[in-house]
């Protein structure tokens, strides 16, 4: 898979895409990185831990969030894409489900949209993705946790991003799937979904993991966000051996050794009993 000049082996290898929120209120960092310098120098921090994928945020999607205007969110995102194509060779994901942010963003570097939304959100989307030739990241969510039976119905949303994404011409080897753990569902469900990552594997597209300090973690272990390292390298971990492409965290330099160190024991099992 190619996202921007970069070229992902998404049958054999996971890879890191580490978050960048450039917002004052993300529920794990607000605050920390919404000024450009310091924004930057975080990002080069995650680069030379290992990051292959940098996630620009410019709004938040915590629980309970406050909607912004595509403008601020434009004067959030585009200053620090620009700035990021413009110092280091990786590629660049905005995470937005808004497609005036996305057609700003990607003209101004990006190389891929992480919506949060499926494509289900706003209907341009699907188009400015499609025109632009990026590659793509389409989350699972609802507005609601509402289900008959929850893994039937939630691969059934996936079919219909995947349905909208074919209308509008979206290749499937630009398209990532992610569960959406933490959105439009349940304690439990959220659980579900990450001991049943496979089931996504009928879909024949790669998967990313977003669990990084999320409530599931918090809730499992009583913790808040800035305790919960350790069962976000669990979830890490987990997702390695259910074959995800991506995990998307926000410390790379842990995640990346715990990628690294389930990939060989992976490797070796497979070389001993293959």
């Amino acid at each position: 898979m190619r996202i921007g000049s970069r070229e992902f082996d998404i049958e054999h290898q996971t890879y890191i895409m580490g978050i960048l929120n450039v917002t004052p209120d993300s529920f794990s960092d607000g605050g920390k990185y919404s000024r450009i310098d310091a924004a930057l120098e975080h990002a080069e921090e995650m680069i030379g831990e290992g990051t292959d994928i940098i996630d620009v945020g410019g709004e938040s999607t915590r629980p309970g969030h406050m909607q912004i205007t595509d403008e601020e969110e434009i004067a959030r995102v585009v200053p620090v894409i620009e700035a990021l194509k413009s110092r280091f060779d990786i590629p660049v994901s905005v995470d937005t489900y808004k497609s005036a942010v996305a057609r700003a963003a990607l003209q101004a570097g990006a190389d891929l949209v992480n919506d949060i939304w499926g494509l289900k959100y706003d209907p341009q989307m699907a188009q400015i993705i499609a025109g632009s030739g990026a590659a793509c990241c389409l989350m699972h969510n609802r507005d609601n946790t509402d289900y008959g039976q929850f893994i039937p119905e939630f691969m059934e949303d996936m079919r219909e991003c995947l349905k909208i994404a074919d209308k509008a011409g979206i290749a499937r080897d630009k398209i990532i799937l992610d569960p959406g753990v933490g959105f439009g569902k349940t304690y439990e469900m959220n659980l579900e979904i990450i001991s049943r990552l496979e089931v996504m594997h009928e879909l024949g597209l790669p998967i990313l993991l977003g669990t990084s300090r999320k409530s599931v973690i918090g809730l499992t272990l009583d913790l808040p966000p800035a305790e919960r390292e350790e069962g976000t390298l669990v979830t890490t971990v987990y997702g390695v051996q259910k074959r995800c492409a991506f995990v998307r965290v926000h410390d790379v330099e842990k995640n990346k050794r715990a990628v690294r160190m389930t990939q060989a024991l992976m490797k070796y099992g497979d070389v001993r009993h293959g």
